[in-house]
């Protein structure tokens, strides 16, 4: 039989719905400056209540995107959100992209939540290949996509403006039997 309590639950979090209930703390945690320059290359402009709200009331399978809350086991505390997008299903293919609130950085909680996602990826999507991009200053990120199994496959030389400078941005990918491989 097969033990579907533990599917979207890692060791540090649990992957669920997002309610109405999280909308403020996400709101919060998207509107920090620092964490807007890590996520995106456009103008980290804050958006507001109403952007939000209409961003994540916008999300659909429908449209294969999928957004998950990303919460504590211990407390029950939402943290931030961590999303398959992109999906293309006639290749197999697909992107990742994870945003955690500065406190709840650099404690495990990216890289359980990522593992936890993958696991629901490559067990019950038909997908062969995750891929995701990350600003090559951010070596926290970098870090972690590495523990989950993620190599670099390219870099876009100076891709991204940010801090007063040209930046490159890597382009990372997980292949199904990599991440098979890594778990056995």
């Amino acid at each position: 039989m097969i033990n579907t309590r533990k599917i979207l639950t890692g060791s540090k979090i649990k992957l669920r719905a997002i309610t109405k209930e999280d909308y403020e703390p996400f709101a919060r945690i998207e509107n920090v400056m620092e964490s807007r320059l890590l996520m995106n290359d456009g103008i980290p402009f804050p958006p507001t209540m109403e952007e939000h709200e209409s961003f994540l009331n916008g999300i659909s399978s429908d449209k294969d995107d999928y957004m998950f809350a990303i919460e504590t086991l211990e407390s029950q505390e939402f943290i931030g959100t961590i999303a398959v997008y992109k999906v293309n299903w006639k290749n197999g293919t697909c992107y990742v992209g994870i945003s955690i609130g500065p406190e709840h950085q650099g404690k495990g909680y990216g890289t359980d939540s990522m593992n936890t996602l993958l696991d629901f990826i490559f067990q019950y999507m038909n997908v062969n290949k995750v891929k995701l991009e990350v600003f090559a200053f951010n070596k926290q990120a970098i870090r972690s996509y590495e523990k989950c199994g993620f190599s670099v496959e390219g870099t876009l030389r100076e891709e991204i403006f940010r801090y007063g400078k040209f930046h490159d941005v890597l382009v990372m990918g997980l292949l199904r039997r990599d991440y098979i491989e890594n778990i056995n």
